[in-house]
């Protein structure tokens, strides 16, 4: 009986440090005067987001944070309304069309009248305009004869592979499919990083691209020709919080210093050395900005030791520590004692258990944009919160099976004593069942460090903020620098649940568990 005490005394205390660890390590991450700056998640919007961080970091007025890659447009502007981030580089027909749904693309001082309600403005304007396009590979495009957009309604046998954002906003796909009476009613939705291996591939013929993108050149595409007009304008500015001057003078004014020096020769090029050098956003844009005429100069592909190795290592293996130390140990704490009330009371067993089992079959991304709209914020609190709920079902299902397995003997024996329900519970089942439910928070855990790679897509941080970035530019070393830390994590979390099962299960307890009854020890 000592020895179950002990055990549930050393448990408590190792839930006490992890909770400790998940309250204290964002505590020591957060500062004031914090500035925070988003991006989406394709290569040319990651750069200007690290070229704006930068700027302000050299204002020394605010401690500027870059939260990269938060995902389409919607995301970006519920981050931008809620405070979450204060500044991000957008375009402005996209602002008029897919945010304020307007009919056509105003200057810069109408915009800002209609988002005055909102809370937020745009304002300088970076010097170039990326504007959406279709095009085709070369080769194949001067076989069919293909040079207008509106010529592609001869050919209805073409494969279209498109990405997600523009299948979905109003001056995406659907508007132009309409406007040019195009016949294609599938198309296959691609990330935009890896669309252009898919038409090299022959996966598809007709992709959607940036004018400044780097790798038309590279594949030798025809960008076909928008003859109706349909696209606007999609001049470079920055979408920010109303208050942000007031409250950062000094780095608005830096900022107001990037009006007009980024041309499209200029992001062409810092895109090229992004997707086709491998070279890591900070490092393109510190050069831009040290020599704006040669943003990109000869440097060395990044290799996968660089990648790995990088200087934000120790920040995304905290960040990712936070996120699965910090959930598993509310999972613990709430997973447990529905566990118990499971076991304790049939009415609502089916309830608890087919519960924790439907919120495993939500998909990731599902869930994380229902928190973000349920706690109109980004980052941290939302991933952490989905990682919870994921967490709860093996924690939830062993607890009941290790509680359901406990002797009936040994329960009447306990009633026999006169021992009281918790006095029962505390010291002879929870005991008895403490290797299932290890078992349980160690299954946890392990999905837990591979499911928390999603939350970068809500600028939670981690390790999948270099898988979304390898993505975005199709990088197979940053993609490899993020999935490796992550399965080591695994690997250890793993070691050390093994390590905990032999040093706080009694060995009564493991050979029980291995055989299914009690060994005879002695003589009886």
């Amino acid at each position: 009986m000592v020895g179950h005490n002990v055990c549930l005394t050393f448990h408590s205390g190792v839930i006490g440090r992890w909770l400790a660890l998940a309250l204290l390590l964002p505590l020591a991450c957060w500062g004031q005067g914090a500035l925070n700056v988003g991006s989406k998640r394709f290569t040319e919007s990651y750069l200007l987001g690290e070229i704006v961080a930068r700027t302000i970091a050299d204002a020394g007025e605010a401690r500027a944070s870059h939260q990269q890659g938060l995902g389409n447009t919607a995301i970006l502007f519920a981050a931008l309304k809620s405070g979450a981030i204060d500044v991000y580089p957008e375009y402005t027909g996209t602002i008029a069309f897919e945010l304020l749904g307007l009919k056509h693309a105003p200057g810069i001082d109408e915009l800002n009248r209609h988002l005055a309600g909102h809370g937020l403005a745009v304002g300088v304007p970076l010097g170039f305009n990326n504007t959406y396009a279709l095009a085709m590979a070369e080769e194949r495009a001067a076989a069919l004869g293909v040079r207008r957009l509106s010529e592609l309604v001869r050919h209805p046998e073409l494969r279209l592979g498109l990405s997600q954002e523009f299948l979905n906003r109003r001056d995406g796909w659907q508007a132009l499919r309409q406007a040019y009476g195009l016949p294609f009613a599938t198309v296959r939705g691609l990330d935009h990083g890896l669309a252009y291996e898919a038409l090299a591939g022959g996966q598809v013929d007709v992709i959607d691209v940036y004018s400044t993108d780097a790798k038309i050149a590279r594949y030798r595409l025809r960008v076909l020709e928008d003859d109706r007009g349909f696209f606007p304008a999609y001049d470079a500015v920055l979408f920010y919080r109303l208050e942000l001057p007031q409250r950062f003078p000094r780095s608005w004014r830096a900022l107001q210093g990037l009006e007009r020096r980024v041309s499209a020769s200029h992001m062409t090029a810092m895109n090229a050395a992004a997707e086709l050098s491998a070279q890591p956003f900070a490092s393109i844009a510190e050069g831009f900005l040290s020599a704006p005429g040669a943003p990109a100069g000869a440097h060395r592909s990044r290799s996968f030791a660089d990648a790995l190795f990088g200087d934000d290592f120790w920040r995304l293996t905290a960040q990712h520590a936070v996120l699965v130390f910090a959930s598993l140990a509310l999972s613990v704490f709430a997973g447990v004692p529905l566990g118990v009330w499971a076991q304790r009371a049939p009415p609502i067993r089916h309830w608890i258990l087919g519960g924790v089992g439907v919120l495993q079959t939500v998909p990731s991304l599902a869930l994380l944009a229902f928190l973000i709209a349920a706690l109109d914020r980004i980052g941290t609190l939302p991933a952490i919160v989905a990682l919870f709920l994921y967490a709860l079902l093996p924690i939830v299902r062993n607890t009941y099976t290790g509680l359901t397995d406990v002797s009936p003997t040994l329960r009447e024996s306990a009633v026999a004593l006169g021992l009281a329900r918790v006095t029962q519970l505390t010291l002879i089942e929870l005991p008895l069942a403490s290797r299932s439910i290890l078992a349980g928070v160690k299954t946890s855990a392990v999905i837990n460090v591979g499911t928390a790679t999603i939350a970068a897509f809500i600028g939670a941080g981690g390790y999948g903020e270099r898988i979304v970035a390898g993505l975005a530019v199709n990088d197979h070393a940053l993609l490899l620098a993020g999935a490796a830390p992550a399965a080591a994590m695994a690997l250890l979390l793993q070691w050390g649940f093994d390590g905990l099962d032999r040093c706080l299960i009694p060995a009564g307890l493991r050979r029980r568990s291995e055989t299914g009854r009690p060994r005879p020890r002695g003589r009886t």
